[in-house]
């Protein structure tokens, strides 16, 4: 073959699609595809917008699938889950916030890999409308609004975990592209972000005709909700409250019954009516949770402390009151399994199969929209409207007034309580962290009692007081650069913390 340009790292996605047909991706290509053939018809176009889903649910070059990462990166550090006995060397070191540059969970290569097929896409599906006169501009407009909406996804995890890294809006398709580059500030990514979500909105649908496609696939409110997670990362909360607004106002959404009907709809069956976008495991293509939170493997348990100091157990009604997110959805108390990942049945007896490991990773539901638009509007001064969307959370979970009741004449109170409300909400969703760090850093790290706070609960006593003195400098909220990419890409610089 002449030095023809193979479609490598995209066909990686693609031809594994490639191993998993999820619920709604259906178009296996051929393998062996290269570029000059592959990028002629609006078939071709649709399987790599496939392949660039699929690389999301597991990876293609033997990597860890990005759920994985975005546990541990999101729950690792916090004070809702504790290390089992099949932990680790290098998850410890997130316990123990001693993150070394060589701990393999610091590695970015699985999001670049995404974000590449997506720049990919970007880069030559425009070809296409030239090659197949039945593909239309706006088919082309929504796949690249997918992709896009996908790297800006990307780039928020990264942002958010490691703040500034190399910023790379062009395909990699050949070894003649492939060249080191610096660091990009993480003000300047959500920026490019923030733009290129904007001028993508227009060209995502508000739905696909399928439910399950509309919860597994990026819709126009997919957009609205990331658009509104990196508002609030911003401190933009007029901004924020707007985005969340254009979902509120579809009435597209609604907040699942709780009791028994939370965990199953949420967590077993998925795509429920609450999901915006969540990544669909099916028999074909298993999650990496299961053995990861099994008792006789387990390298992840809940924090004993949660019952009590979290969901809150009612010592004073005859009949008691019962957080539905918490025994039996969120967690089993009894050996502290995390249950929303492996149970099948909200009353912590059943347990899925092995090969019922399919738990969909949820990115964005309906309760994080509106407690976003609280945590937005309460720092504009709208306590009082903040509370209300609080309480809208709480009725529908049964939740117990056990720690004091909101205080919605104060800002500083209401702040409080929506973290509060998040981390039972979200429990073990991969957001605690960035709540946390997002709620600590605003107006210059006002609040930075939140994450010492979570280490008094979360670092064994012993390492307590050395794990404080690094948290007070705020450099150590981000993850160290991984030891490989600093020595193939000279133009990288270790995170400030780390040198």
């Amino acid at each position: 073959m002449n030095k023809v340009i193979k479609y490598s790292l995209l066909l990686l996605a693609i031809t594994t699609s490639l191993v998993s047909c999820t619920k709604w991706i259906d178009l296996k290509p051929n393998d062996g595809i290269i570029r000059e053939e592959f990028w002629q018809t609006k078939e071709q176009v649709q399987a790599a917008v496939n392949g660039i889903y699929s690389s999301m649910l597991g990876s293609t070059s033997g990597d860890l699938a990005l759920p994985e990462y975005f546990f541990i990166w999101g729950e690792g550090r916090t004070d809702m889950v504790t290390p089992g006995f099949k932990a680790s060397p290098q998850e410890y070191e997130f316990v123990n916030v001693n993150i070394q540059p060589n701990n393999n969970y610091t590695n970015w290569r699985a999001l670049y890999q995404t974000i590449n097929y997506c720049n990919t896409l970007i880069e030559l599906a425009p070809a296409v409308l030239k090659n197949d006169n039945t593909f239309t501009k706006a088919q082309l407009d929504q796949a690249v609004a997918e992709a896009t909406t996908i790297r800006s996804l990307m780039y928020f995890y990264l942002v958010r975990t490691f703040r500034d890294v190399p910023m790379k809006l062009t395909a990699t398709i050949s070894d003649e592209n492939i060249q080191p580059i610096p660091k990009t500030s993480g003000d300047s990514i959500l920026t490019q972000m923030v733009s290129d979500l904007k001028a993508s909105e227009a060209g995502l649908p508000y739905t696909y005709g399928n439910a399950n496609t509309d919860k597994g696939r990026v819709t126009r409110f997919t957009l609205n909700a990331l658009l509104a997670d990196i508002y609030l990362w911003q401190e933009k909360y007029a901004e924020s409250a707007t985005e969340c607004d254009k979902i509120i106002a579809s009435n597209r959404y609604g907040l699942v019954g709780g009791n028994n009907n939370l965990f199953n709809a949420l967590y077993y069956q998925g795509n429920s009516s609450e999901s915006i976008f969540e990544l669909q495991y099916d028999a074909n293509k298993l999650n990496p949770f299961y053995y990861m939170h099994l008792a006789s493997t387990r390298r992840w348990g809940a924090s004993a402390r949660l019952m009590d100091e979290v969901f809150g157990v009612d010592l004073v009604n005859a009949i008691p009151k019962v957080d539905a997110r918490g025994d039996g959805c969120s967690l089993r108390p009894s050996d502290l399994t995390i249950w929303k990942y492996v149970g099948a049945n909200s009353y912590g007896n059943s347990m899925r199969a092995p090969d019922q490991s399919f738990a969909h990773w949820i990115f964005y539901r309906y309760a994080d929209v509106l407690l976003m638009k609280a945590e937005a509007i309460n720092q504009t001064g709208k306590s009082l409207e903040a509370s209300r969307l609080v309480k809208t959370i709480r009725d529908r979970a049964n939740a117990i007034d056990f720690n004091g009741t909101m205080d919605s004449t104060s800002k500083s109170g209401m702040e409080d309580y929506i973290l509060q409300e998040r981390q039972r909400e979200f429990a073990f969703e991969g957001k605690r962290w960035y709540d946390v760090l997002r709620n600590a850093k605003r107006n210059n790290y006002a609040k930075v009692s939140y994450i010492l706070n979570m280490a008094s609960i979360s670092v064994p006593s012993d390492r307590q007081q050395v794990a404080f003195n690094k948290l007070r400098d705020k450099n150590s909220h981000y993850l160290p650069i991984y030891l490989y990419e600093l020595q193939t890409n000279n133009l990288l610089v270790q995170n400030p913390f780390y040198k």
